[in-house]
């Protein structure tokens, strides 16, 4: 641990971090002017190194949330062959691993609660013996999430919490960090043809993440709590299921009868990238 990390930790802890994070989703989602706005456009993408040619557009955006959470070019992500289980977002993988018997699962040799992740304690026994993958979206990420399996959404978790960074410094230094930030918890249920059960997509909010929205859920920021889906939104696999307005991280959560063999490690990934392949599958 160095002397700059354990500095920059002390300084989080004593910031108003749910402050900081609405004013600055407030100050996203502010209509700029056509100058202001390619001006910042130009000047993010070199420092972050924005990969436009993969991009539906590379100006005209009316607010940095605009431009934050845009959107891909047809083709730019093409999928996986099924039945691969593909990554829902560009990042970062971290941690692929297995859920213990005691319903734990470890990032970064951390043990976390799975139970405390996506909300509701019964839930959370059928991922043990299963596993779970991580997925960290930086600065220059594409921050829009997908489904990583084909079936239905009638049932979202969002729950409180603090708005801590998720990257180095944070999983270094804040204990539990995962479980105490805000995080919505998307459940799809997949046809019980595949054998695969229910996969829960974790969205894990930050520090200056403004707001998490939902496919499904009519809102700027999911409401708090148990939030039902009546019919339920059939997606395939690949479609969109989130945005973070500002940037964080995704666990995903898979059944024992889903896991068979992983087909990636920690390193970059992107969205449709095949990560983990079902039990039984050749």
């Amino acid at each position: 641990m160095s002397a700059l990390t354990f500095a920059a930790a002390q300084i989080l802890r004593v910031l108003p971090r749910r402050g900081v994070s609405r004013a600055m989703g407030r100050l996203a989602d502010h209509r700029w002017s056509p100058p202001l706005g390619r001006a910042v456009v130009s000047l993010y993408a070199r420092l972050y190194d924005v990969n436009f040619d993969e991009c539906d557009k590379r100006e005209g955006f009316e607010s940095f949330d605009e431009f934050f959470t845009r959107t891909l070019r047809e083709g730019a992500r093409p999928l996986e062959a099924t039945p691969a289980i593909i990554s829902p977002a560009d990042g970062r993988l971290e941690s692929p691993g297995p859920v213990d018997v005691g319903s734990t699962y470890r990032v970064k040799g951390r043990p976390y609660r799975v139970e405390e992740l996506v909300g509701d304690p019964d839930d959370a026994k059928r991922y043990v013996g299963g596993g779970a993958f991580v997925v960290y979206l930086s600065p220059r990420d594409y921050h829009r999430v997908h489904a990583p399996v084909a079936g239905r959404i009638s049932l979202v978790r969002s729950m409180p919490g603090d708005y801590y960074p998720v990257n180095a410094i944070g999983l270094r230094h804040v204990d539990n960090l995962f479980a105490i930030n805000r995080r919505v918890a998307i459940c799809i249920d997949t046809p019980e043809s595949t054998g695969l059960g229910r996969v829960t997509v974790v969205m894990v909010a930050a520090i200056v993440v403004g707001r998490i929205t939902v496919t499904g859920i009519d809102a700027d920021d999911v409401p708090l709590g148990v939030q039902r889906i009546e019919p339920g939104i059939d997606v395939e696999r690949g479609s969109e299921i989130g945005m973070f307005h500002l940037g964080s991280t995704a666990v995903v959560f898979l059944e024992p009868k889903a896991m068979g063999r992983w087909l990636a490690s920690d390193g970059p990934v992107l969205f449709g990238q095949g990560i983990a392949m079902p039990a039984g599958a050749s």
